[in-house]
């Protein structure tokens, strides 16, 4: 059986950064199994940063999530894998941190939605636009891993 493949697009954000955890996420992604096809670490231009969150432009707290984002590195990735979208999601946790559960990033990293440590795209929609807004085709990388039989059955 043959299952499909999807992209999805990452951000440890300015607080992740900050707090010394780039290293603690992308470890629990290849640990699942997901494979990182693409990383960059900048500080993300207040443009692209309001294109990203353009559905939040009419919400309340839309201009302190943008100074938010702006304010320091934060690590962009694109990963791939089977059910790559929902199984990021999962590995974050809710986006309310108090609603997070223990073992997942926001859970164990998060006490504040404001300040919740990662981004994750929540469809496939959504990751071509943020994976389109972030990185150019050229920076994605394709290749294949020694043995994915260990991964996939």
């Amino acid at each position: 059986m043959i299952k499909a493949v999807e992209q999805t697009y990452i951000m440890v954000k300015p607080d992740g950064v900050q707090r010394g955890l780039i290293g603690e996420i992308i470890n629990r992604i290849e640990q699942r199994g997901l494979k990182i096809v693409a990383l960059r670490m900048n500080v993300i231009d207040r443009g692209v940063a309001m294109k990203h969150y353009a559905e939040h432009r009419e919400k309340p707290f839309f201009s302190d999530l943008i100074s938010f984002i702006t304010s320091g590195p934060s690590v962009s990735l694109v990963v791939e894998g089977v059910n790559a979208i929902k199984i990021m999601r999962t590995i974050n946790g809710a986006t309310n941190s108090s609603d997070a559960a223990p073992g997942t990033i926001r859970g164990d990293f998060a006490i504040d939605t404001g300040r919740n440590v990662v981004h994750a795209s929540d469809s496939i929609e959504s990751a071509q636009k943020e994976i389109a807004l972030h990185f150019s085709d050229h920076e994605l990388t394709d290749y294949a891993r020694i043995d994915e039989t260990w991964v996939y059955e």
